[in-house]
């Protein structure tokens, strides 16, 4: 029974060491994100809907917009045509509301749908719809109050002294410098970052089972031997 135990642990740390070796990187995974606009926030007239809408197996996305803040499944909207054409920080929709979308508050929503189906989504709310511009109250015009006319008197006689003028030269004014402060690059990548992790963490299992399974061997030599 020990035997079969030891045997049956041997072919399990092969399996284990074949298919972490064989497998290849993680796929990157689909974004769905509306980036602009972003509730709370009030729009009016067309409305330019930007953001991501990826996926390694993308089929369409598109974008829908439904009334309130929590609406329900049937209510949404279709804005505009599906898309078959994926997007990167870029602009995903227009969204015409005047005279269209009566004015109040309204929810947006992008979904990717990918080829087997499912999807990824992303949902703005406290989007408001205010195209109706408020009326002005005109004003009542002020009615002028009469003023009384007076006498005039005699002139009287203005003496005039002239005195020197003394210009005092104003000091230079410094000129700014406007040589524009180069922004600092960004170098760090998520991306890269998690990629690294992952292939480390899979070099460092690979070698723990390598170690194992070269142990087990021996140990299974040693059975062997003593028979």
């Amino acid at each position: 029974m020990k035997r079969v135990l030891v045997v049956a642990a041997s072919l399990t740390l092969v399996a284990v060491l074949v298919s972490t070796v064989a497998a290849g990187p993680l796929a990157q995974g689909g974004q769905a994100v509306i980036s602009s606009p972003r509730g709370p926030v009030t729009v009016r007239g067309s409305v330019l809907i930007s953001g991501t809408a990826m996926h390694p197996e993308f089929s369409f996305y598109k974008v829908e917009y439904a009334p309130g803040t929590n609406p329900r499944d049937d209510q949404w909207i279709l804005i505009g045509a599906t898309h078959t054409t994926p997007v990167q920080n870029g602009l995903l929709e227009t969204w015409h509301t005047q005279g269209l979308v009566p004015d109040g508050t309204y929810s947006l929503r992008l979904r990717v749908v990918r080829r087997d189906g499912n999807f990824d989504e992303d949902i703005v709310r406290q989007i408001t719809v205010a195209n109706a511009m408020p009326t002005e109250t005109p004003t009542p015009a002020a009615t002028p109050t009469p003023t009384k006319t007076s006498t005039p008197l005699p002139p009287t006689p203005t003496i005039v002294i002239e005195v020197p003028v003394v210009v005092t030269p104003e000091p230079p004014t410094p000129v700014p410098n406007t040589q524009p402060t180069p922004a600092p690059s960004a170098s760090f990548s998520l991306n890269r970052l998690v990629s690294s992790m992952c292939w480390g963490a899979g070099v460092a299992l690979g070698l723990f089972l390598l170690v194992g399974f070269l142990a087990l061997v021996r140990q299974l030599y040693r059975l062997i031997a003593e028979r």
